[in-house]
């Protein structure tokens, strides 16, 4: 399990708009990771929204908003499309990412057990390292209180 404090485990995956992202090319740049379990669903467009909304102050700072979930991106491409996104969306089908970063767990809905995406968010350091986690997020001011998180290490 990560914690604060360890280095931001390196990825490179296909993300929106036909691009690869990979974390070592943000070294020296603060870097927001939030991991979301489906493009289009209402927590997640919320949240998706909420980063977006803050994006320019992200920015302001220096920082770079990644948000990762196991969807393909052809379906990352639709979802930025229809809510106007402006956060980079980045495609872990094979669920290498999010096994890495420990969010890959063991759901529990109406009784129905199954594996899915721990909605969480990773503050890393323009040196790589975490220096905040978010686990079990819940949406509604999550992006602000990760902008303040951001503004404290900068």
């Amino acid at each position: 399990m990560l914690s604060e404090g360890n280095s931001a485990p390196e990825f490179e995956l296909e993300s929106d708009g036909g691009g690869i992202i990979r974390l070592c090319d943000l070294k020296g740049k603060p870097v927001v990771v939030y991991f979301y379990p489906k493009d289009d669903t209402s927590g997640c467009t919320k949240e998706a929204i909420a980063f977006t909304e803050l994006s320019g102050e992200f920015s302001n700072h220096g920082a770079h908003i990644i948000g990762i979930s196991p969807d393909t991106v052809a379906s990352h491409d639709k979802f930025k499309a229809k809510h106007n996104l402006d956060v980079q969306l980045a495609a872990d089908s094979g669920k290498v990412v999010v096994q890495a970063y420990g969010v890959w767990v063991k759901k529990n809905m109406y009784g129905r057990k199954y594996m899915g995406v721990e909605r969480s968010t990773f503050l890393i350091d323009a040196d790589g390292k975490i220096t905040q986690i978010w686990r079990k997020v819940k949406v509604p001011g999550h992006a602000e209180e990760v902008l303040e998180a951001l503004q404290s290490i900068i």
